[in-house]
């Protein structure tokens, strides 16, 4: 297997999780990465695959996804905490500061999630 069908595939199941644990589209995927659905359609069938900083913002969102997974088991409830608006962020919601780059704000608040009394 040559090492971009690898990557490709890769890409795909990162994906396909995100898909599966928490909803999110492709639209939405490209949304959050600051690029178009058909980019996103591509590299999920493995015809490009993303740039590093893109791949990099790919596998944030993958791993925020998995830390919601902790929480919520349904994947329509974690979709539910991403694209709606929290106090926590005054207002904004969680895939609007994904796709500003604000990651580690997203990545406390799930940290408060698990453990509530640590400020």
């Amino acid at each position: 297997m040559s090492s971009a069908l690898a990557e490709s595939n890769v890409v795909a199941e990162k994906l396909e999780l995100l898909r599966s644990r928490a909803a999110i589209r492709s639209v939405d995927v490209a949304k959050m990465l600051g690029t178009t659905p058909e980019t996103v359609s591509r590299w999920s069938h493995g015809r490009t695959y993303p740039r590093s900083s893109k791949e990099s913002l790919l596998g944030d969102l993958e791993y925020i996804v998995d830390r919601l997974s902790d929480f919520y088991s349904d994947a329509r409830t974690a979709r539910g905490w991403l694209f709606s608006r929290h106090r926590y962020f005054g207002g904004a919601r969680p895939a609007d500061l994904i796709r500003e780059g604000r990651i580690d704000e997203v990545l406390e608040a799930i940290q408060s999630m698990d453990n509530p009394t640590h400020t």
